[in-house]
C-alpha cells in the first residue's frame, strides 16, 4: 500500500561496494521489494514512481498474459491514497510482445506521453512511453526479445528514464549513477555481456552511434565505480573495447542537461563544466546573435545591465534564457562578482528554501552543520533563478520579502543577514495567466518584472539555425578530436524547415548525434527521424503546428474569459461555452487553469 508521507525518506537500499549482482538471477517484486529468482526469458516492466507518496521508484514486472492494475483500491497491484486516482483507475496488460494500457473509466483520466487516452479503449505501448494517473508516473521498459535484436532500449526510452531518475535523485536525495559507455569491436557481444550483469532496475539504452547510456539507480559514486568496473571487465572478456564516463545525481547535476554535460565531459577526459547546461553555447564563445530580433534582445541587455533592478526573462524551454542572464551579468558592474544559478523546478519546496536561504545546524533531520544559501553565495554578484514560475506559493512570499528588504533568514535561524544581490529570473510559463488562477503572486510578478526581456523561439529566428548548428558541430568535433564535417544541402534544408519545439537545446542534441553517425559530411540520413519526416513533406508541418497553437491560445482565452464573467463558477462557465462541466475541468487542467486542491467544487480561487 502506498500512502502519502510527505518528504519522508525512502528505506535505504543496501549498496554492494565490492560486487555487482547479475540481472539473470534476480528481479524486484512489485509488492515487497524483495529479490527473488527470475527466469532468463524476455522481460517487460514498469518503472513506477508516486509523487507525494512512497518516495523512490520501483520496478513492476509485466509477465506474459498478466496485468498490472492501478487505483485506490487495496485490490490494485499499485495502490495509492490519492483523491485524483479512481478506485480502479487503469490497467496495463502484456500479451506476448504486445503491451497495452486501458483506462477503466477513471474520473481524471489516464495519460500516455502527455495525451489523454479514451476510456475502455486499450492503447498500445512501446518502450519509453510514460504513463500518468494522478500522482502515479510509470515508464515502460523491456529487455531483449520484445521486438529488439539487442538487449538495449531506444534513445527516447533512455532519455525518459534519465529525466525520471534525476528527478527522483533530487527529490529524495537518493544517489543514481549514470554512465556513457563507448564500445568498439564486437559491439553486439559486448551489449549481451553488459545485459547479463545488470540488475532489473538498471537500464542500458542507445545514445548515439556506439555510445550507450547506462543508468544504475541507488548506487553512489563508490558503488557505481565498482559496477562500471564490472561492466568494463565483462566487455573486455567479450572481445570488445570500452571507454566510460560517469556522473552521479544529485552531486554532479540536478537536471538532465547538466548530467549529460557531465557525462560527455567525463567520457572525453575533460573537466566537468560548472556553469551552463548543454542547452546553451560555451560562455567563452559568447552567444551567436545574427537575427534582428535577437539583436534587439541583446541591445536591451546592454541598456539594463548597469541597473540594479530585477530582470524577468521570458521564453520557451531551450531558447537560451540562461545565456541572456549571463550576458546581463557580464555587462554589469557586478561582473567580477559571482554568477550563481538555481533551477527552481528541480527541487522540492523544503529543499529549495534551504538552498536559497541556507540553514542552521539542527534545523531539520540531516542538517548536521550550518549551510550557506545561494543568496549569501551570490553576495556582490548576480543570482539567476531559472523556472521561477514553478516556485511554490509559500516560498514566493519569502522571496518577495527578501527582494524588498535585502535581508535573509536561514532556515531554523532568527538572525537577519543583509545581502547585496541582483536577481535575474526566467520562466517559460505565462505568469499573467498564473496570477489569474492564483498559482503565482501578483505582487511578486510586479517585483521581479522590473525589466522584462522576451527571448523569441528558434523558429522565429531562422537565420541563426545553420550558424548555431555549425557551431555545435565544431564544439562536439573538438571534444572528439576530429575534423568538423560539413552540412549537406539536404541537411541544411531539413534543419531550416523544422520548427524546433525544443529550440536551441534540441538543435544541439540533434547535431551531437549527427556528428557521431556521419562519415565525411552530415547528410539527411544522419538527422533524427522527425527532421527527415518534415523534409520529406517539404516542410509542410510548420503551418499546421502554427494553426494548432493559435487554436489552443483562442480556446484557453475563451475559457479564462468565461470563468471571469461568471464569477469563477465552473458550472455556469461550462454552460456558456457549450461544454459539460467535466469537459471544462479537463480543459482547465490542459491549459493550467485547474484550481488547487481544497477549492470549492463549483468555483476556482
Amino acid at each position: 500500500m502506498v500512502s502519502k508521507s510527505g518528504d519522508s525518506e525512502p528505506p535505504a537500499t543496501p549498496v554492494a561496494h565490492a560486487s555487482y549482482s547479475p540481472m539473470a538471477t534476480e528481479h524486484l517484486t512489485a509488492d515487497a521489494g524483495t529479490l527473488v529468482a527470475s527466469s532468463p526469458e524476455p522481460r517487460a516492466f514498469l518503472v513506477v514512481q508516486v509523487g507525494g507518496g512512497e518516495p523512490g521508484s520501483r520496478v513492476v514486472d509485466l509477465v506474459d498474459g498478466g496485468e498490472v492494475t492501478f487505483g485506490r483500491s487495496r485490490s490494485a497491484i499499485v495502490s495509492v491514497k490519492d483523491d485524483d486516482v479512481s478506485r480502479l483507475h487503469a490497467r496495463v496488460r502484456r500479451t506476448g510482445d504486445a503491451i497495452e494500457v486501458e483506462d477503466l473509466g477513471s474520473r481524471n483520466g489516464t495519460w500516455v506521453n502527455g495525451e489523454r487516452i479514451e476510456a475502455q479503449r486499450p492503447r498500445r505501448l512501446a518502450a519509453g512511453d510514460e504513463l500518468k494517473m494522478g500522482s502515479i508516473h510509470a515508464v515502460v521498459g523491456h529487455a531483449s526479445g520484445l521486438g529488439r535484436a539487442r538487449p538495449v532500449s531506444d534513445a527516447d526510452a533512455g532519455e525518459a528514464r534519465l529525466a525520471a531518475e534525476v528527478d527522483r535523485a533530487v527529490r529524495y536525495r537518493r544517489p543514481v549513477t549514470f554512465a556513457l559507455v563507448r564500445l568498439g569491436g564486437a559491439v553486439d557481444a559486448a551489449l549481451d555481456a553488459i545485459a547479463g550483469i545488470l540488475r532489473p532496475m538498471d537500464l542500458i539504452a542507445d545514445y548515439a552511434g556506439d555510445d550507450h547510456l547506462v543508468i544504475l539507480p541507488e548506487l553512489d559514486r563508490i558503488a557505481g565505480s565498482a559496477a562500471l568496473a564490472s561492466i568494463a571487465s565483462a566487455v573486455q572478456q567479450a572481445g570488445a573495447t570500452v571507454r566510460t564516463g560517469s556522473a552521479v545525481a544529485p552531486d554532479d547535476g540536478t537536471t538532465p542537461d547538466t548530467i549529460i554535460a557531465a557525462l560527455r565531459a567525463s567520457l572525453h577526459g575533460g573537466k566537468r563544466a560548472q556553469s551552463s547546461p548543454a542547452s546553451e553555447l560555451p560562455a567563452q564563445d559568447g552567444p551567436i546573435v545574427l537575427d534582428p530580433v535577437m539583436q534587439r534582445v541583446y541591445k536591451l541587455v546592454g541598456k539594463i545591465a548597469e541597473s540594479s533592478m530585477t530582470v524577468l526573462i521570458l521564453g520557451e524551454t531551450g531558447v537560451g534564457k540562461e545565456l541572456v542572464a549571463a550576458a546581463i551579468h557580464r555587462a554589469s558592474s557586478r561582473r567580477d562578482g559571482p554568477l550563481i544559478k538555481l533551477n527552481c523546478a528541480a527541487l522540492p519546496e523544503t529543499l529549495l528554501e534551504s538552498e536559497l536561504f541556507g540553514h542552521e545546524r539542527g534545523a531539520f533531520t540531516g542538517a548536521e552543520r550550518r549551510k550557506q544559501g545561494f543568496f549569501e553565495a551570490a553576495d556582490g554578484g548576480t543570482l539567476f533563478l531559472d523556472e521561477v514560475g514553478e516556485m511554490p506559493p509559500a516560498l514566493q512570499a519569502k522571496l518577495l520579502r527578501v527582494l524588498e528588504g535585502k535581508v535573509i533568514t536561514r532556515v531554523g535561524g532568527t538572525a537577519e543577514i543583509t545581502v547585496d544581490v541582483r536577481v535575474v529570473c526566467a520562466t517559460h510559463r505565462d505568469l499573467q495567466a498564473d496570477v489569474r488562477t492564483g498559482r503565482f503572486r501578483q505582487d511578486l510578478l510586479f517585483r521581479i518584472g522590473g525589466f522584462t526581456v522576451a527571448v523569441p523561439p528558434l523558429r522565429d529566428r531562422r537565420s541563426e539555425i545553420i550558424p548555431l548548428a555549425e557551431h555545435f558541430v565544431r564544439t562536439a568535433a573538438a571534444e572528439q578530436r576530429r575534423t568538423p564535417p560539413a552540412l549537406s544541402p539536404e541537411a541544411r534544408d531539413a534543419l531550416t524547415a523544422y520548427r524546433w519545439p525544443g529550440n536551441v537545446r534540441e538543435l544541439e542534441n540533434a547535431m551531437q548525434r549527427a556528428l557521431v553517425l556521419c562519415e565525411d559530411a552530415i547528410t539527411l540520413a544522419d538527422l533524427p527521424d522527425r527532421l527527415r519526416e518534415v523534409a520529406q513533406r517539404g516542410g509542410a508541418a510548420a503551418p499546421v503546428s502554427n494553426i494548432h497553437g493559435q487554436l489552443e491560445d483562442l480556446e484557453r482565452g475563451a475559457i479564462a474569459a468565461a470563468l471571469e464573467a461568471h464569477g469563477d463558477n465552473q458550472t455556469r462557465a461550462a454552460r456558456s461555452l457549450g461544454l459539460s462541466r467535466r469537459a471544462l475541468i479537463y480543459k482547465m487542467e490542459k491549459y493550467g487553469l485547474k484550481p488547487p486542491p481544497g477549492a470549492a467544487p463549483g468555483r476556482r480561487p
